[in-house]
């Protein structure tokens, strides 16, 4: 069997190299593998990867085939230390190749949702400080919109929110469009006083305006001490999660290696390990999943 796949493995390299001349078969894969990512991938997947890319945060190819050979390994040495078979270390690698684009996704989302956060700062600190020269709300926003601080997509949204604000003649529906898009509190609290400055008016908006900035203030510093606090357990997570997996060589040194391996031919220690396995991937995905989403929401 094992012979099987390897065969089938080389001929689909012969036919690739074979129907693209002169071309290097690596580089023949890799475009097809990108061009199918590209077609199919999930929009959001697209839209947090060329954010990643033009953040210079993406990894690069090689980086990518140091995970892949990682990954493989990893997975193929535990799986042969579990059941003692080359044949399952193989299905176990590839399984755990599959899961790179994943972890690929959800870092980027990382990347993303924390490049969106500083960029939400940056517009309510900068929305803050224009309105205690212009006293206008739309007119604060035009000169945050001006500034060139402000990067894609949060500058065309709030282009989108000013010519809302000038066609309806109100801020009402503006405010709404931009807190469904960033439903950040610090957004939510700033526009509310914003509102209600408009529409109520405010005895020393300039007193208001200044303790909100202070509240944005301790908002971003909490989030950022929590990125902080996450990275820590993440790194110790990590470790902690592949240790598990070697727990199997503490049973082989109780039971020898000889007598674990003749229990290796009962059908439900089989199944038991195999939970094992499952259970363990699970709990690192979780893991990971809580690490890379989320950031930078209050």
């Amino acid at each position: 069997m094992v012979e099987l796949i390897i065969l089938l493995i080389l001929g689909i390299i012969i036919i690739l190299y074979r129907r693209n001349p002169g071309e290097n078969v690596y580089k023949f894969f890799v475009t097809t593998v990108s061009d199918a990512y590209d077609k199919y991938a999930p929009y959001s997947f697209k839209t947090v990867r060329a954010k990643a890319k033009e953040l210079g945060q993406e990894y690069s190819t090689r980086q990518y085939i140091s995970q892949i050979v990682l990954f493989a390994g990893f997975a193929g040495v535990v799986a042969y230390l579990y059941f003692y078979n080359i044949l399952i270390s193989v299905l176990y690698a590839v399984v755990a190749i599959s899961f790179i684009p994943y972890l690929a996704y959800l870092r980027c989302q990382r990347i993303y949702s924390e490049f969106i956060f500083e960029q939400i700062e940056t517009y309510t600190t900068n929305v803050i400080m224009e309105f205690n020269t212009t006293q206008s709300f739309v007119k604060s926003l035009e000169g945050v919109r001006d500034s060139g601080i402000i990067e894609e997509p949060v500058l065309g949204d709030l282009k989108k929110m000013i010519d809302m604000s000038y066609q309806n003649g109100t801020i009402d529906e503006s405010i709404d469009y931009f807190n469904k898009k960033y439903p950040f509190y610090m957004v939510k609290n700033m526009h509310q006083l914003f509102f209600q400055i408009t529409k109520e008016g405010a005895r020393d908006a300039g007193q208001s305006l200044e303790n909100m900035a202070l509240d944005i203030d301790a908002l971003v510093e909490g989030v950022y001490r929590d990125q902080m606090d996450r990275k820590q357990f993440h790194g110790k997570f990590i470790k902690f999660g592949l240790a598990l997996f070697f727990l199997i060589l503490a049973v082989q040194y109780m039971y020898g290696t000889e007598r674990y391996i003749e229990l290796l031919d009962i059908w439900y220690v089989r199944i038991i390990l195999h939970a094992i396995i499952i259970i363990n991937a699970l709990f690192l995905l979780k893991g990971e999943k809580y690490y890379n989403e989320d950031v930078g929401v209050e």
